[in-house]
């Protein structure tokens, strides 16, 4: 298109009169007045305005009477719904908004103090978004949801929504012409709206994936992380400032092949990896360099000049390849920063021992220490690490634990330094989820012993003391309900599950290929990662996750923390 500036909305733009601008905005009361200011101050030349979301009738009516008055209504060349109110990280992940997200948040959505016309204005933005995806992706769902909390009452709208739409033949979003485009327009999709509170164990849970590993210990959100290196060994002399840290950002996107193939591998073979691709790269190097001087070969003889064109031939095609070569040590630079940023924190928290052990918790495995022990240890982990290690083991265990015993963990846990007020929360939620603790959440992992190949004096890694876990493939809660929808498992989880079709009256029953989860109150990579998994073991089964937002550990605790305290 061409576009040669790019400018925020709220910003002080100065006027540039012969040229046209697109607007790209979400049509909220302010950006509308901002829009129709512009028009009034004759800004541009002509405007093509994008509304993320559906714009209302009414404030349509605002930007054409601020128009008129402006004398500037041929200058409004292009209006545009594009119902694109969420944000796609992977190809089968999305989440919806990223600003204001703690608008539609846990916290949000469970607070006691939550009024109804609240939690209509929470719904109403959720549905909005989920509706703009559907439309982009060209397909009427069948939706599927638990009864009685917050996702059945994004079913009931989200089917409203659509039912409404497919009612107006003529403004109908979802007409053969818009649906050609649409990925799943020969078959309709399975959604499956799962609750938060369905697994609150997982997103608290030490993972061991390198995505979800990267999301929880580092600063990394929409793709792209930010390490802080230390400017130098060197202390600071006393009474000067601290040497400010070197912040470094790298974006992790579809484009890095390696972050492609490992994001969903256990972390002891992500650093294999990075060792192999290293030593590789330095072959491929050396080779270069050795031709290199070979071609400074003298003396005339025939053996001479044969190896001179081989060579000649061969550093040709060294060179050729130099721009991938580059690109190789570009991404093993890359890899090598964040995965010893990653290793730093598991050996500085010991985050293996809380990953083993909460596995075995989850999986009602036996445990080979106490959980007073690592709590009372004051080498493993932060106090936020023993506060989740302790919910897991609150939230999974079949009988809570006696008074008793829970003041002398409570004890343990104020000696460490941690914050009781996600415990408060946490307690109440188990008193009003009524449940027996829900089934199994993974399957432990198999310790394969300490490190052994990337122990070489050689490697980039020292992985000394770090144990080699491999993981299980099992199933967490999210996985398995959409596993019983998909293959119409009768189980007692999903047998309630209520059934909506826009499309037709009655509800019948099939078999799908396709199917997006959609976790109302927030997600996580590790969640993603096991449904990943799932897709893989499952030949032809195209899977999407979503959720309302995306959350690593310490920021959901911070949500639980919230609502402990009220």
């Amino acid at each position: 298109m061409g576009i040669t500036l790019h400018l925020l909305l709220h910003s002080d733009r100065d006027p540039i009169p012969d040229v046209p601008a697109i607007y790209f905005v979400m049509p909220t009361e302010e950006n509308i007045d901002r829009i129709c200011q512009d028009l009034r101050n004759q800004l541009y030349e002509t405007y093509f305005l994008n509304f993320i979301s559906a714009i209302s009738r009414s404030k349509l009516e605002d930007i054409a009477s601020a128009a008129l008055s402006a004398n500037a209504v041929t200058q409004v060349n292009k209006v545009y719904d594009q119902y694109l109110n969420f944000i796609t990280l992977e190809d089968d992940m999305f989440i919806l908004c990223h600003q204001n997200k703690e608008l539609i948040s846990y916290h949000a959505i469970n607070r006691p103090d939550l009024q109804d016309t609240d939690m209509e204005a929470i719904m109403d933005t959720i549905v909005d978004s989920l509706f703009c995806f559907f439309v982009t992706l060209g397909a009427v769902p069948i939706i599927r949801c638990p009864r009685g909390n917050a996702a059945e009452m994004v079913a009931v709208k989200l089917d409203k929504k659509l039912r409404e739409n497919l009612r107006d033949a003529r403004n109908s979003l979802f007409t053969a012409d818009n649906m050609t485009a649409g990925q799943f327009s020969f078959q309709r999709p399975l959604f499956v709206l799962v609750d938060r509170n369905l697994d609150m164990a997982t997103p608290l849970h030490h993972t061991w994936t390198y995505q979800a590993l990267v999301h929880d210990v580092l600063d990394f959100h929409l793709n792209r992380v930010v390490l802080e290196e230390s400017s130098g060994p060197e202390p600071s002399p006393s009474g000067a400032r601290p040497k400010k840290k070197n912040r470094k950002t790298y974006d992790l996107t579809a484009a890095d092949k390696f972050w492609q193939k490992h994001k969903g591998s256990p972390f002891p073979e992500v650093a294999e990896a990075v060792q192999e691709e290293l030593d590789t790269y330095r072959a491929q190097e050396d080779e270069v360099k050795r031709l290199k001087s070979i071609m400074g070969l003298e003396g005339e003889d025939e053996g001479a000049i044969s190896m001179l064109s081989d060579n000649t031939a061969k550093l040709t095609s060294a060179v050729s390849s130099l721009p991938e070569l580059l690109e190789k040590k570009r991404l093993i630079d890359l890899h090598t920063n964040v995965a010893t940023a990653v290793l730093d924190h598991i050996k500085s928290r010991k985050l293996d021992v809380y990953f083993e052990y909460e596995e075995k918790l989850m999986s009602k495995s036996t445990l080979d220490k106490s959980l007073l022990d690592i709590i009372s240890d004051p080498d493993a982990g932060t106090p936020e690490d023993k506060m989740r290690l302790f919910l897991i083991f609150f939230i999974t265990a079949p009988q809570p634990p006696t008074e008793t015993d829970l003041e002398q963990y409570k004890k343990a846990l104020l000696d460490a330094g941690c914050d009781l007020s996600p415990l408060n929360y946490i307690k109440q939620w188990k008193a009003f989820a009524k449940m027996a603790s829900p089934a199994n959440y993974g399957s432990g992992v198999k310790p394969m012993g300490l490190f052994s190949r990337v122990m070489n004096t050689g490697s980039q890694f020292v992985m000394e003391g770090v144990k080699n876990l491999v993981l299980k493939q099992h199933n967490l809660p999210v996985t398995r309900t959409l596993d019983n929808l998909m293959e119409m498992k009768s189980h007692p989880e999903t047998d309630d599950y209520r059934y909506f079709d826009p499309k037709m009256l009655r509800g019948s029953e099939r078999l799908f290929v396709q199917a997006i989860v959609f976790v109302v109150g927030g997600g996580n990579y590790i969640e993603y990662q096991n449904l990943v998994d799932y897709a893989k073991s499952k030949q032809g089964r195209r899977l999407v996750y979503g959720c309302s937002e995306l959350f690593n550990a310490a920021q959901f605790i911070k949500q639980l923390a919230q609502l402990g305290q009220k």
